[in-house]
Formats: structure tokens, sequence, C-alpha cells
């Protein structure tokens, strides 16, 4: 029996941090970062069944072309994709009346749409990126038991190639779902490794006014190549999603608008417009449309 301290639940039967019953989600999962993008992707449903919010935490369920699809705000960074993600998972997979798992369990699909800069000159702004793996350097999946789910091989070879100070924690590396995969794949995304730091500034290489540890990290991840993989571009959630969801048996995908060039130094006129057709886009393949 798992205890009250450890799943917790609001006292109308809610999990605790998001606010949600099981009967509130669908089994297609929209992730996004702001909170104020949920809407511009519900905006398209015919119908939206619920609403709720919390915190950063929005969630709308609703139809779309005959699809029933969640959409949910996770907020900024590793730390709440282990929020989000664990209490998904309970939703589908733990009784809440006995607090047991159940004997069948429920595969998510998880879709990630945001926002990124890219890491190679040649991956221009108000491009999009499909990560075919996600590489942490913010340490919070090194919490679980991750040897069947992460790639030691790459994970050796950026720790190689960067001299990376294991002070920092060891970095991963997590598969997206080939299943997912196929279904959104198109010859308009660029596709490599994304990069999930658990920071903005110091750990993607920022300077402000703090030194940071290792000035030339970006410069190394530019290059970096493992098998024909490349790091295309570096954010802060997509490596614990796929981790987590890999963990817990749900198939994952992220998906990116470049909305900045780091190499070249250039930003989107217009940022609104390639996340918009990215959720149109997306849409159209999780509906069969």
């Amino acid at each position: 029996m798992i205890q009250s301290s450890e799943l917790i639940l609001n006292p109308d039967g809610s999990v605790y941090h998001l606010n949600l019953k099981p009967e509130h989600i669908a089994h297609d999962i929209i992730f996004v970062g702001d909170q104020n993008r949920v809407e511009k992707i519900t905006q398209f449903f015919e119908k939206i069944e619920f609403s709720t919010q919390k915190r950063e935490f929005k969630t709308q369920t609703g139809i779309y072309k005959g699809k029933r699809i969640t959409v949910m705000s996770t907020g900024i960074g590793p730390d709440n994709i282990d929020i989000v993600i664990n209490e998904l998972d309970a939703l589908v997979n733990i009784d809440f009346e006995t607090r047991q798992p159940k004997e069948e369990l429920t595969s998510l699909n998880i879709i990630r749409i945001g926002t990124s800069g890219s890491l190679q000159e040649d991956i221009p702004v108000d491009s999009f990126v499909m990560s075919k793996f996600g590489l942490g350097v913010d340490n919070m999946l090194r919490s679980y038991l991750i040897d069947e789910v992460s790639n030691p091989e790459m994970e050796e070879a950026f720790i190689k190639h960067t001299n990376w100070d294991l002070r920092k924690g060891k970095p991963y590396v997590i598969k997206c779902s080939e299943e997912l995969e196929k279904i959104i794949e198109s010859d308009k995304m660029f596709k490599g490794i994304t990069a999930t730091a658990g920071g903005f500034y110091g750990p993607q290489g920022r300077v402000l006014r703090l030194g940071i540890q290792d000035p030339e990290l970006n410069s190394k991840m530019d290059n970096f190549n493992f098998e024909d993989n490349r790091i295309t571009n570096l954010e802060m959630e997509t490596a614990a999603i796929y981790g987590l969801s890999a963990l817990l048996g749900h198939n994952a995908l992220s998906l990116n608008a470049i909305i900045a060039n780091r190499a070249s130094g250039t930003f989107s006129i217009d940022p609104y417009k390639a996340v918009d057709e990215l959720i149109a886009y997306t849409l159209n393949k999780l509906s069969g449309k």
C-alpha cells in the first residue's frame, strides 16, 4: 500500500499538484511549458470537456477532430517534469481507493510542444526539431534506477568529448518513443539530440555577473557527434520527460519550434507564427487527419 505521505491526494480525491482525477485526462497528452499556451492549442478543439489550474499546472481536455486530447502546462524545468509525469502515471496506473498499483497498466502518449534555441548554425530560426534523444545534464533522473532505459555508450562519449566535470553529476541519455516518432515524423523536421539543462543561465552557458564552471561547454556541445547524431538544441524538459516516461512505460516525444539560434546569435522575427504552425501540424498528426 502506498502511504498518504508518498501519494498525496486533495480532499476531493484529486492528485495533489495537478488537481486532476483519472477521468479528467485523455491517453493522448500534449505538454507545453507556458500555461498561456494551453488555450493556444485548445482554441482549435470542437469541445472542451474539462478545465482546471493549480499553480503553473493548467489542464484542458477536449475533442479535436473526433480525438480526445489533454493539453497541460508543466512550467519550467526537470523538477516540474518529475511532478507532472509521476502524478499522471498515478492517475492511470494506481487505484486511489486501495492505494495499490493496478494489475493492468496503461501507457500514455505524451508529446511536448516547446520552443528552443538551436546550437547548430544550419538549423535556422522558425524551423522544427524532433528530439531523437534527450541528453540530460540536469541530474534529476539520477535519483531513479535508469540503467535499463539509458544509453551508456553515448553518455560516456559525451563525458569524454566535453571533459565533463562529474561533480555536476553524470549526464544521461534516453531515446524517444519510436511509436510516436513514426506518427509525427516529417521531412520538414530536423532530428538530433536535445540537451536538457537544469537552469536557464549558467547551466546553459549564459554569463551575466557570475562565472561558470566551463565557459567552453556550449562550443564542445556544438561539435559533439555520436553515430551521426549531433546536439541540435538546448532546453530544460525533454530528457526528463523521456526518462520518466520510459521508466514508467509511457510513450514520449519532444518537438521544438526553434526561435533562437545560439550559433548565429539570431532570434525569430515572429516566434508565435512558428509555434502556431507546429501546434497545427502536431494536432493533425495526432488526430490522424
